[in-house]
């Protein structure tokens, strides 16, 4: 039996392999939000490039020294569903994917966290250096690239993996371009389920201005500091 539930679900997904997810109308007043928030991003990165990029490439270079590859590309959902390459800095081992089913085969209660909040706690794949550039939020900062050329935007919903489309109870994450950090970032994420990343993304287009986006950014900060990355 499909539900009107189901059928959310699945129109919220169905921009993948070249489908494009078109978001319901909604009223989108404000100079901020149809023009703004694009310069904003633009601007911030290029104002924080002289500082990102080297230290990006010190992290790098010191991934390398460690035998790892550096960068990955990891693909993600944007803006209408649109599938693009999200740019990080490794933290996880190579065959990540392998490892993590390996580990859920083996522990029950490993799967019972993932099934419910897409992440786990004691999570097997990450590296030895990773651990820190996670809760430091360090391994993020390639990400400005995709910022600059618009994949993403500096404040936005959490890019979602393609593989957890269907989890995504409602299609609020397709209108706007995800973010380097954002609402739920800044929260208590750590102790939240994934379909509570909804609530948030329902909130911040709802709230969505320059002065909105400056909050998070300095909370953003104070994230930082706290080390409360995963």
């Amino acid at each position: 039996m499909v539900t009107s539930h189901s059928k959310e679900v699945a129109n919220a997904g169905a921009g993948y392999s070249g489908i494009s997810v078109v978001p319901t109308p909604l009223p989108c007043r404000g100079v901020y939000r149809s023009v703004g928030k694009r310069l904003f991003d633009i601007a911030f990165a290029l104002l924080a490039a002289p500082f990102v990029v080297p230290f990006v490439l010190m992290l790098a270079a010191f991934l390398a020294f460690q035998g790892v590859t550096p960068f990955y590309r990891q693909e993600r959902l944007g803006k209408n569903g649109k599938a693009f390459k999200m740019i990080k800095l490794r933290t996880m081992v190579h065959d990540a994917e392998n490892v993590l089913q390996e580990h859920l085969k083996e522990n029950p209660e490993a799967r019972e966290e993932w099934n419910r909040d897409q992440k786990l706690r004691n999570d097997p794949r990450i590296i030895k250096f990773g651990t820190f550039l996670r809760k430091s939020s360090m391994d993020e900062l390639p990400q400005f690239w995709n910022v600059f050329v618009g994949e993403m935007s500096v404040v936005g919903p959490r890019p979602m993996m393609v593989c957890q489309k269907e989890l995504y109870p409602n299609n609020m994450y397709y209108r706007m371009r995800p973010g380097i950090t954002g609402s739920w970032q800044v929260s208590n994420r750590n102790n939240s389920t994934f379909a509570e990343r909804a609530q948030h993304d329902v909130e911040y287009w709802k709230d969505m201005s320059l002065k909105t986006d400056m909050h998070i950014l300095f909370r953003t900060i104070f994230a930082v500091l706290r080390g409360t990355g995963c």
